[in-house]
């Protein structure tokens, strides 16, 4: 008596197929993996960074964003409380507002350095800035340098103040600002420290574009579609003869 019994038969075309699948969703995979752990090695040598002792910046010598991104500085100089800037659509739980940025005239340089003083919501009225004024403007303070306020995409003319003081942009172009304010300025940020007085809300957070969360997260996808081919290639394989 016949019946049919299944029998695993592979087609040497789709077999070739099925290896060079496999072999591209495991490259990606482990590529998404070696990425989450440069990621992971990134942060924590930003994390070292961030607590070594200050730096003077007074001291340094045309210093740079590569040079101290993450580094904690000290600076002393005169805030130009008159000329502030407010960067635009910076969103606090779930609040729209602006990161206050004040120009610091460095003692013994001719350039300023802008000092994010925080985050300030958004009056209700576009038109009715916030109240940014300063009482004291000779001081020395402290925080972390670091890169501008970022955006995915860039609008045209985001980065032109608009006139007057404080002026408001959605991306801090040094160039144009210096141009406004009639003198250079240096290429970072300070991120104030946020036990220093007249600030706003300052939760300073060390972030990359994309986190080791969500590479894993990728590799996990790129391995699900490995697996998912797999099982996929074993049902198809399987063939139906008579015994």
């Amino acid at each position: 008596m016949k019946k049919n019994k299944p029998v695993l038969q592979f087609s040497w075309k789709i077999g070739l197929g099925y290896v060079v699948m496999m072999v591209l969703l495991i490259s990606l995979g482990n590529w998404q993996i070696r990425r989450a752990h440069e990621k992971e090695q990134l942060l924590q040598e930003r994390q070292k960074q961030s607590k070594l002792p200050p730096l003077d910046l007074n001291a340094l010598h045309n210093p740079s964003l590569k040079q101290l991104q993450y580094r904690r500085v000290k600076v002393k100089g005169v805030y130009d409380s008159r000329h502030q800037i407010l960067i635009d659509n910076q969103m606090y739980q779930g609040k729209v507002g602006y990161y206050v940025m004040t120009p610091l005239k460095i003692e013994g340089k001719s350039e300023a350095v802008l000092v994010n003083r925080g985050w300030v919501p958004m009056n209700q009225d576009r038109q009715q800035l916030p109240e940014i004024g300063l009482t004291e403007t000779e001081v020395v303070i402290s925080g972390r340098v670091n890169h501008f306020p970022q955006v995915g995409y860039m609008l045209d003319g985001a980065d032109i103040p608009t006139p007057g003081w404080p002026a408001v942009v959605q991306v801090v172009n040094t160039d144009l600002i210096a141009q406004k304010l009639g003198y250079a300025l240096s290429g970072f940020q300070i991120e104030m420290d946020a036990d220093l007085p007249e600030g706003y809300v300052r939760e300073w957070r060390i972030a990359t574009k994309m986190p080791p969360e969500k590479h894993y997260a990728y590799a996990m996808q790129w391995f699900g579609l490995a697996l998912t081919l797999t099982i996929l290639m074993i049902w198809m394989s399987f063939k139906k003869t008579d015994e």
